[in-house]
């Protein structure tokens, strides 16, 4: 057993003497030599300067008598017994902290060194999207969810619609245009202006389809004295396909009088930074849209009403509802044969939450009882309250559905099992 200074020496025996522990008087000068001790049962040797342990066999054990030179056990209460083990540091603890220290280090490493693992991973796939070309335009990335889907297993307009909507109240949030209205400037909401849609052009190349990841491009433009124009161009994430291209012009409304109004100044100095002087990223379909009634109109959907959920925070009907209205009157035969190609809208007015509207449909050029056997089609659409007042005016153009798609034209393929 190892010797040290520090570490008193006790002598563990079964049942010591009073003359074996008499003859010890000098144990406390702690010399190097070893020393016997006698007991009546038995004899064991020790270094004087080694640690006996605390217990034999279980029973406790401790000296009868103080040993000469240290004080006595009455005056100075007993320390524990001291050994090597319980004099070392917390390992465990030790090791703990360490850990600790290397996982939120790595933690930190990885968020600052990420970057992706695979060509198909994106950044930000779905955020709120990012200012691009010299501040000039917004970028947004959506991925078709399964409820954006309809029967032919593609995104419907309406749900292209809403991207486009979304990207630009985000591009006038990212650039800090944002007031208190719905894509109003802080000016518009001083002088309480709103911003109404008065045209929209839109060409559809290729639908996306479910877990599919497009890119939507927006950007504005002047359009004459007291208009903006605002463009969209829609690819697909993975193959930089355009799938998508549609161009609007926006107007002011007074939100209160419900009229329009002429573009201010004090507005004007805030969105004429952002313009780009691009031309229209559709060509402009100038041919008139022709006024439909009860006896050009060949199909006619009545009873269409809004719900409190097709409100926006403006209190008027959100424009891709519309859309939504405009199908309603759509020939059953066109819509499972054929797919919308492209659309223009004239919004004349606007309708409230108790107004009641017709949509009014006539099929161009077409034999209207053959039409699932036609190459591509064309129809005027209107939507009208009860009373006439129109609402919106449209075109849309239709092409078949792919064959090598869907099997045969008109066919839906069965739900997989």
């Amino acid at each position: 057993m190892a010797s040290t200074a520090a570490t008193a020496a006790f002598f563990p025996v079964s049942s010591p003497s009073m003359d074996s522990v008499a003859k010890t008087k000098n144990i406390g000068s702690a010399s190097l030599g070893g020393i016997k001790s006698k007991s009546s049962s038995r004899g064991l040797q020790v270094k004087a300067s080694a640690q006996a342990p605390s217990k034999i066999n279980g029973t406790s054990v401790g000296l009868t008598k103080p040993v000469e030179g240290l004080k006595n056990e009455d005056d100075m209460p007993s320390p524990p017994p001291r050994t090597f083990i319980n004099q070392l540091p917390d390992w465990s603890m030790l090791l703990a902290a360490i850990t600790t220290i290397f996982l939120a280090a790595e933690k930190q490493w990885m968020m600052l060194d990420w970057k992706p693992r695979r060509s198909d991973m994106l950044i930000d796939p779905f955020g709120i999207g990012r200012i691009v070309q010299d501040g000039l335009m917004f970028r947004q990335n959506f991925s078709i969810r399964s409820y954006e889907i309809g029967a032919d297993r593609t995104a419907s307009i309406e749900t292209l619609m809403n991207h486009l909507q979304e990207t630009a109240l985000n591009h006038v949030k990212t650039a800090g245009l944002l007031g208190d209205g719905f894509g109003s400037t802080p000016e518009m909401c001083k002088k309480n202006l709103i911003w109404v849609v008065t045209r929209m052009q839109v060409v559809v190349d290729r639908y996306p389809t479910w877990g599919d990841v497009v890119e939507v491009d927006t950007w504005v433009s002047a359009s004459g004295k007291n208009g903006m124009r605002r463009d969209w161009l829609v690819r697909d994430c993975k193959t930089g396909e355009t799938l998508t291209r549609a161009s609007s012009v926006w107007v002011m409304m007074n939100k209160k009088t419900r009229r329009l109004s002429k573009l201010p100044d004090e507005v004007r100095g805030e969105i004429e930074p952002y313009f780009v002087n691009s031309d229209a990223v559709v060509d402009e379909d100038s041919r008139k849209l022709p006024k439909l009634d009860d006896n050009t109109a060949d199909y006619v959907r009545r009873g269409l009403s809004p719900r409190w959920s097709d409100l926006d925070v403006n209190q008027h009907v959100n424009n891709v509802k519309y859309i939504g209205w405009i199908l309603e009157s759509a020939p059953q035969a066109i819509l499972e044969s054929h797919e919308l190609a492209s659309m223009t809208l004239e919004y004349r007015r606007e309708c409230g939450k108790d107004s009641v509207l017709q949509s009014l449909t006539a099929v161009s050029g077409s034999d209207v009882g053959n039409l699932g056997h036609f190459g591509s089609a064309e129809c005027q659409h209107m939507l009208r309250l009860e009373d006439g007042a129109e609402i919106v005016r449209g075109r849309t153009e239709w092409r078949p559905k792919y064959a090598n798609n869907f099997g045969n034209v008109g066919e839906v393929p069965p739900a997989s099992a």
